[in-house]
């Protein structure tokens, strides 16, 4: 009888230890549980990172088409400024040669009364040294070309002639038009007789 028992003993623990279909489903249907739960939470945390990936991308998104917009107001508005800039950039200069111009009427009305040529004459001398002043003012100088070398880079000859002395051979004999420069910027090349 003890063997029987000890015998029956041995089967019971053999049957615990071994894996039955029960026990085997059991284990199974609790690794697939478990598999399913991290599948789960991969997902899961593959979805936040999938939204937290959207949410930068519409953040990104967003940020750059408000800068995009910026940029186009602050291109609209240079534009508009540079338009309106263009339209008034003499404006100060008008304004400043309208004393000069008022000056011509008053003497336009005297010349027609006047008698003696002297007045009208020094009249005239006054307001061109006005408007010589006002454009100095501005900027605006005079070239003195007579005498000098002559520059290709400021002066435009027109004609070669015979000089009179030898030390005036490549130099400027005679000016036909003043030339001037604003702002040390050449606006008007000089026009001169040049002695060969």
């Amino acid at each position: 009888m003890l063997k029987k028992k000890k015998k029956e003993n041995m089967d019971t623990t053999e049957n615990i230890n071994e894996p039955t279909a029960e026990n085997l489903t059991e284990e199974q249907q609790l690794k697939d549980q478990q598999a399913e739960t991290v599948e789960t939470e991969e997902v899961a945390v593959g979805a936040t990172a999938e939204e937290k990936l959207k949410d930068e991308l519409s953040q990104a998104n967003d940020k750059y088409l408000r800068l995009y917009a910026e940029f186009d107001n602050f291109r609209r508005r240079t534009q508009k400024e540079r338009a309106e800039a263009r339209e008034t950039e003499g404006k100060e200069l008008i304004i400043a040669l309208l004393p000069v111009l008022d000056d011509f009427e008053r003497a336009q009305r005297s010349m027609e009364k006047a008698v003696d040529v002297a007045s009208v004459k020094e009249g005239v001398t006054l307001i061109q040294n006005k408007l010589k002043n006002i454009l100095t003012q501005k900027g605006l100088k005079e070239m003195e070309s007579i005498g000098a070398p002559f520059d290709a880079d400021l002066q435009e000859a027109i004609t070669n002639i015979p000089a009179p002395t030898d030390d005036l051979k490549g130099k400027v004999i005679d000016e036909m038009e003043k030339g001037y420069t604003l702002k040390d910027r050449v606006i008007r090349f000089a026009k001169v007789i040049v002695g060969a």
